[in-house]
């Protein structure tokens, strides 16, 4: 079939297997040409798929030649109908390091149930025996409750007061206010159970509670903090609740691990175009401005430029890991630049549908929104037949 990208608000209906292949390739590329790192060699990577847990899974394998295992939560293709861009990057990763004779294997089931965490564990055991490094990288607006079995829905608000700001609809260039109304209470714990913490020290308690992990193993979860300008409804909403729980947990994780001199860190990441960013009202137009400003300085990273910095320069020095005052690795330090902030609080103001044309760079954020589903990728036809039944080798 010939794939064309479907487009419905802030998602994209369709993914292409061979865009998404190249993208896969371009990160591993980009990963070989950095070098090799010092890193880990035994990883699992709870989220794998996509974004950060993607990028992660990567740099583990191209740039310190590490086995994974990937967890993700995926659509299969079926006859005539995509598979989700998470799938095909599963597909295009194992089949590279394959290729690398890296092994890889994957899971595709909800990282929340105890079943796939038992499966995780069970392949860890019987074909990695112990591993050295997890991430954390899941996003997801619900989470069923493993011992509650209550469905959590995660919600994006203020809190306190009702949030009203500028906004931009990166299809169409429309810069317009969009006001949110506060979160009450149910909201705010339905998204810290969603969103924080529990999911990853129940995946580290099952972990060490089956032997698995190494001595000295390290687990990373990803957080975000952001601006001023958008940390009304995120930082300081519901979803800032959630990250203040998640990065609360990492400390619990590392007391947890004191007997094998395991470590829990929260590493605080730079504002990209995700699925998730792209619905969250204010947040296009500050990654719009965000990226214009970093590229004429020439410090501009996507996800693998990010996590291979991260690895590199933060995890994997022979040093101690520096972190902020309170505990977290900062690899958002370009981003949060007094200069750079500068810049965007005085393009904030000047921003209109009618200049930020100029002042922003929406073609590359409609760019990289594309290419999370596989499209807008030098070298691939995309008006060739294309196999959608494209599958995971390790998957049955």
């Amino acid at each position: 079939m010939i794939i064309e990208p479907r487009m419905r608000g802030f998602i994209c209906l369709t993914a292409h297997p061979k865009g998404c292949e190249q993208n896969v390739k371009n990160q591993i590329e980009y990963v070989k040409s950095k070098g090799k790192i010092n890193g880990p060699k035994r990883v699992l990577v709870i989220g794998a798929s996509t974004g950060f847990g993607l990028a992660s899974r990567i740099t583990s394998a191209f740039g310190s030649d590490a086995a994974t295992i990937g967890v993700f939560f995926e659509k299969e293709p079926s006859e005539g109908k995509t598979a989700s861009p998470g799938w095909y990057n599963s597909a295009a990763f194992e089949m590279e390091a394959q290729k690398a004779g890296l092994y890889a294997k994957s899971i595709n089931g909800d990282a929340f149930s105890n079943e796939v965490k038992q499966q995780a564990i069970d392949m860890i055991k019987a074909d990695l025996g112990q591993i050295d490094l997890i991430i954390y990288s899941l996003a997801s607006p619900v989470r069923q409750h493993p011992v509650t079995g209550v469905l959590h829905r995660s919600t994006l608000k203020p809190i306190g007061s009702t949030f009203t700001n500028k906004t931009v609809d990166f299809h169409t260039g429309n810069v317009t206010s969009v006001s949110i109304e506060p979160a009450n209470e149910e909201d705010i714990a339905n998204t810290v159970v969603v969103m924080g913490g529990e999911d990853w020290s129940m995946w580290m308690d099952a972990l060490k509670g089956a032997g698995v992990l190494a001595e000295g193993a390290t687990t990373i979860a990803y957080s975000y903090i952001g601006p001023e300008v958008t940390e009304a409804v995120y930082r300081k909403g519901t979803i800032g609740r959630a990250k203040d729980h998640l990065e609360a947990t990492a400390f619990e994780i590392t007391e947890k691990l004191r007997d094998i001199n395991g470590k829990g860190y929260v590493s605080v990441n730079k504002a990209l175009v995700t699925q998730a960013s792209s619905a969250i009202p204010v947040i296009p137009l500050y990654i719009s401005l965000l990226y214009k400003i970093m590229k004429a300085e020439g410090i501009h990273e996507g996800c693998i430029e990010q996590i291979q910095r991260l690895y590199a320069d933060r995890l994997y020095t022979g040093n101690a890991v520096p972190t902020d005052d309170k505990g977290r690795i900062r690899i958002d330090d370009w981003e949060m630049r007094a200069d750079v902030q500068e810049k965007i609080a005085k393009l904030w103001g000047e921003s209109t549908t009618e200049t930020l044309v100029e002042l922003g760079d929406l073609a590359g954020y409609k760019q990289d929104f594309l290419n999370l589903f596989g499209f807008g990728f030098e070298g691939v036809d995309y008006q060739a037949d294309t196999n959608e039944m494209v599958m995971v080798p390790s998957i049955k």
